[in-house]
Formats: C-alpha cells, structure tokens, sequence
C-alpha cells in the first residue's frame, strides 16, 4: 500500500490497515509481563506472582512516561511527514531518540535509587518485599532498551510503517518466553530469572528496531540528518509533556490505588494482579486505535486535509464497539481458562478477587475505547488541556473512590470505580470533540 495510505485511503480501510500491526504488535508486547508472570506462577510461587503485581504499578508508571513522550515526539513527525518535509522528518526523529535516551537514564537512576522506599510507601507485603525489590531493580537497568523501543515504535508508526515494531516484537517475545523458561525452570533462578529474560529480550527488540529505522531515514531524503534542535524539542514538549503528564498521573492513580489493594495481603494482592494483566490485554486494542488516531489525525492536519478527521473518527467507533463486543464474548467464554493462566483454582482466594474483573469492567471496556480514539484526535490537534484535565478527574475517580469506599465495602470497589472513571474521562473529551472546538486550535497554529 503507498506510504501515504492514511492521507489517501478511504479512512475505515487506512485505519484498520494502520491499526491491526499496532494491536499485534501490543499484544505480543505483553507477553514480556504475561510471560513473566505466567511462568512464575505456575514454577515458582503465588507469592513470586504476588511479588511482580506489587511492581507493576510502579513500572507501569515508566511505560506510560515513555507512551507520553512517544506520542509528542510522533505528533511532530507525523506533520512533518503529512507535509511531505523529509529533512524536518529525519531531523525530529533524531531529537526524539536522543532526548528519550537521556530522559532513561535518569528515570533509571532514579529508580535504582529510590525503588525499596516506593514500595515501603504502597505499603507491600513485608512478605514479598525482597522479591519485589530485586524484580524492579533489573527492570530499572533495562529501562533504557523500553524507552528507546517505544521512542522507536512511534516514530514508525508516524511514518505509516506500523507493521515494523510488530516484526520485532514476535521475534523478541518468542526470545523472551524461551529466555524465561530457560531462566526459571533450567537455571531455576526464579523471579530474578523472568526479569532478566526481560531485560534481554527488549535489549534485542531495540537495537534491531533502531537499525532499520536509520536505513529507513536515510532512503526517505538524501539530505543528512540536521542539528540537535532546541526549537524543535520545545515543539515536541508542547504535546509530550501533557501527555507524560496524562499517562503518568493515571498509572501513579493506579499505583495509589495499588498500595489500597496491597492492605488486603498477598492473596488478594496476586488475585487483583492477574486481573490487571488480563485488563491489559483486554484494552489494548482500544490503546491501539488512540495511537492510530494521533497518527491518522496528525498526518492529516499535517497533508491540510482536515475534513478526513471527522470521517475517520466514525470509522474509529465503528471498530471500537466491534471490538468491544469480541473481547466481551471472548473472556465471558473463557473466563476460567483465563484466570488459571495464573492461579490454580485451589487458591479461593486470589482466584475470586481476580474473577470480580470480569463483572465490574469487562462489560464496560467500550468506554475506554471511545475515550481513547477521542483524546488521540485532541492529541492530535494540540487540545492537551481538555485531554488532560479529562485524564485527572479519570485518576481522581478511582484514587478517591478506592481511598474511601475499599475500608468500607472492600476491594471491589477498585474494580468499580476504573469504568467510572472512564466515562467521565470520554464524556469531558467527548463535549470538545463534537462541540468542535479542537478545531479553532488548528487555526491558531
């Protein structure tokens, strides 16, 4: 398909194109984690697995720094790309990969540093501390390999080239799954083994996806690459920072609410952390299509051709409920399959905290996905401060909600309160989007 399908294409058939690498790419980027937490469930112990749900949180709050600085950085490109400036192309690209590798090593500096305190503050199980600690500090010394591979992932997807990241991550999942059954079961290092399978395998996925995007750039224009540009950073972090800034506070919402469900022990602690990887996999088709709609919107606005953005949009919901209703179906069918990738039935209870996911959110994973497809267009477009407020009062639901209600009528209300806060997340994008006021926006820049 030409390169420049997403400004020429019929919008349904350009985003379902751009779309399906980015949801295969995702879904086997979570098999790092699932891998990770599968094998260490069933050859290590409930508490090993116990151990890694008390280190998500924390790490997924790197993740969504490194998703929120992909996404300004690939807004820029995108434009520059949609307006056919290849110089300026290959320019932003290379500011975004040196500034994302800066910005993890000190992430991980810090991390390494400060990594046993933030744990003692989420009040984690003394029990699985030592566990948890040794898991996160290796994830820290990886980090680095992650940013870079996301800084790399949208670059590509701002050049329409989604089915490279994808490429990359079949073959580093396959490494790591062989490199975590080699490490906990031959080596028998345990926990510490699934981390370094890990770290190794991102290691790998980016220094390939780093090759061939540079063969990519230099085949796009002949010119060289240009200057580290400061203009051109500020540019970038005019969209980044809002959006680290949205991505960071939902997972910090997540880890407070994390240190809520720690209080309840390590059952509940590896039941509730088996939901949150299946809640991973249940959403990722929704964070997918946000992804391709800052791509598809940003090139757009980027070739002048405005107009699309609208069309695109219905084309967006259309495959959102589509999607929606598939994963509904999937996990109601297999509900029990599912949860006993990580826990054995005999454990009652980590087995029944993670079935209450299957009641309170997976009915209502449509509103993450009109929420999602809506804050890319505002991304998109240089709306950051309706798109971040939306994503605070998102956090401030569940952290208060959590806060309040889980002493009184337990844990479930964790689970309650995530579609809550999706819904007012949608409806406060959703009012500037169909309000259209995200396009007097564009005519200011």
């Amino acid at each position: 398909m030409d390169n420049e399908y997403l400004i020429k294409e019929r919008p349904l058939k350009a985003i379902a194109v751009f779309t399906l690498p980015l949801m295969l790419a995702a879904f086997f980027q979570q098999f790092y984690t699932l891998a990770d937490s599968a094998i260490v469930a069933r050859f290590v112990s409930e508490k090993a697995l116990a151990a890694i749900g008390a280190s998500y949180a924390l790490t997924n709050v790197f993740i969504s720094i490194a998703i929120g600085a992909g996404t300004g950085s690939g807004v820029i490109i995108s434009r520059y790309y949609g307006a056919r400036d290849y110089h300026m192309t290959k320019n932003s690209t290379k500011i975004s990969l040196i500034s994302f590798l800066l910005l993890s090593i000190i992430l991980a500096a810090i991390g390494l540093i400060f990594s046993k305190d933030i744990l003692l503050l989420l009040n984690t199980p003394l029990d699985i501390l030592d566990d948890a600690k040794a898991y996160l500090d290796i994830y820290f010394m990886g980090l680095p390999f992650l940013f870079c591979y996301n800084a790399l992932s949208s670059c590509y997807n701002a050049l329409g080239k989604s089915r490279y990241p994808l490429f990359f991550l079949i073959f580093s999942s396959i490494l790591n799954i062989v490199l975590d059954l080699v490490a906990v079961i031959v080596f028998q290092m345990g926990l510490r083994g699934a981390a370094w399978a890990t770290l190794i395998s991102q290691a790998v996925s980016a220094l390939l996806s780093f090759i061939l995007l540079i063969r990519l750039l230099k085949n796009l224009d002949s010119s060289p690459f240009g200057r580290f540009s400061l203009s051109e950073l500020k540019k970038m972090s005019k969209i980044a920072l809002p959006s680290i800034l949205q991505q960071s506070t939902v997972s910090i919402g997540m880890m407070l609410v994390q240190g809520v469900i720690n209080s309840f022990g390590s059952s509940i602690l590896a039941g509730y952390s088996a939901a949150m990887r299946l809640e991973s996999i249940a959403t990722v088709p929704f964070t997918s299509l946000g992804n391709a709609a800052s791509s598809y919107a940003a090139q757009n606005i980027g070739a002048n051709k405005r107009d699309r953005i609208k069309e695109g949009y219905k084309a967006m919901v259309i495959l959102t409920l589509c999607s929606a209703l598939l994963i509904f179906m999937i996990f109601n069918l297999f509900k029990n399959q599912l949860i006993s990738i990580f826990i054995e039935e005999n454990s009652t209870m980590a087995y029944e905290t993670a079935s209450q996911f299957f009641v309170y959110v997976v009915p209502m994973l449509s509103f993450i996905g009109l929420k999602m497809i809506t804050d890319g267009i505002l991304k998109a477009s240089g709306n950051m401060l309706p798109f971040t407020i939306a994503n605070i009062v998102n956090l401030s639901i569940r952290v208060v909600l959590s806060y309040l209600l889980a002493p009184v009528i337990g844990f479930a209300i964790c689970y309650m309160a995530v579609p809550l806060g999706w819904i007012a997340n949608f409806i406060i994008s959703g009012s500037v989007y169909f309000s259209g006021k995200w396009k007097k926006k564009l005519r200011m820049e």
